[in-house]
């Protein structure tokens, strides 16, 4: 996903999730983040107090660093509502 997404993006985003998944529902989130510790404390902030799994891997020269969220969610506009968050802080890259 690009930084900015349009609101067609979220609007299939959102079908998608409704026909594929029952909601509430565990869902992975996948972000791509340059290893700045105050990014990669951004995302966790954002996470905290859902009950999320959080694990996180650095690249093989540690530039970037892998993180995914196993978190509990209510619905698809739950869903989207962290992607909007997490997209705000510049530089992730959503998978």
């Amino acid at each position: 996903m690009q930084p900015e997404q349009s609101d067609e993006f979220y609007t299939r985003l959102r079908e998608q999730l409704l026909l594929t998944s029952a909601w509430p529902s565990n869902y992975l989130y996948k972000f791509i983040v340059p290893t700045e510790p105050d990014k990669i404390a951004q995302i966790h902030q954002i996470f905290d107090n859902t009950g999320a799994v959080i694990e996180s891997k650095k690249s093989k020269k540690g530039t970037y660093t892998s993180i995914s969220i196993t978190v509990s969610m209510a619905g698809p506009d739950a869903v989207i509502e962290k992607y909007k968050e997490v997209g705000q802080i510049k530089g992730v890259i959503s998978l």
